[in-house]
């Protein structure tokens, strides 16, 4: 039997405006497997990075069901929904989100001491040296390109071991070298830790690379891809 990591059923999201309800999502449904990538792709306006809001929990749906690791998120409050996303959901942006003061060391031990992690250290030292970043570990983010910011933030986002990653245009910000190389890893690291992957984003060859495809316009699924 499968099993899916992450379920969306007529999942909707309207807000009220000066004029009217508007639809920002409208009906969106889709599974994915343990170890499974989607890709989520569509113009700018169509409701993308609100979907990947809504199916992290870090937004709720005014209608419709989704349940992330196993749990439904419409009966969790926010604290809930923190409490399942910990050691569980790991977040890669198109903005690093790296802290400046911290060294890319201190960057990736974070979440680790956030979740009470024994050896934080050991762990984001051995994470860095897998993105080939070992030499790299006392430099702060002003200090390193944007290329090495975003392995920097891959392996934070790895290194609580999640089930699932939500990666919202990772490589939008980045040269054709370095987002080649931040894509081989993303798809690597993922593949290694048999974690799903949602990825949106508007490279095709990306997409291409995952194993659903799911195409918004306007808030709607227009096509998916298998």
């Amino acid at each position: 039997m499968t099993e899916f990591i992450l379920e969306a059923t007529n999942v909707s999201r309207q807000v009220e405006g000066p004029a009217g309800t508007l639809t920002i999502l409208n009906d969106v449904s889709l599974k994915v497997a343990k170890g499974q990538a989607l890709a989520v792709t569509g113009p700018s306006g169509s409701g993308k990075s609100t979907l990947i809001a809504l199916l992290a929990g870090l937004d709720q749906a005014t209608s419709g069901r989704i349940m992330l690791v196993g749990s439904d998120l419409d009966v969790l409050d926010e604290d809930g929904r923190a409490r399942l996303r910990a050691g569980r959901v790991g977040f890669v942006f198109q903005s690093f989100y790296l802290v400046d003061t911290l060294t890319a060391l201190e960057n990736v031990m974070l979440p680790l001491e956030l979740a009470g992690d024994d050896a934080p250290r050991d762990k984001a030292a051995d994470w860095l040296d897998r993105v080939g970043l070992s030499d790299r570990c006392e430099h702060y983010p002003k200090q390193l390109s944007g290329g090495e910011q975003q392995r920097v933030a891959l392996s934070r986002a790895f290194a609580i071991e999640p089930q699932i990653l939500f990666a919202d245009e990772p490589t939008g910000n980045l040269d054709d070298a370095a987002s080649d190389q931040v894509a081989e890893l993303l798809f690597s690291l993922c593949n290694t830790r048999q974690a799903a992957l949602v990825l949106v984003t508007h490279d095709m060859g990306l997409a291409q690379r995952c194993d659903q495809h799911l195409r918004l316009e306007r808030g709607q699924v227009i096509g998916v891809d298998e």
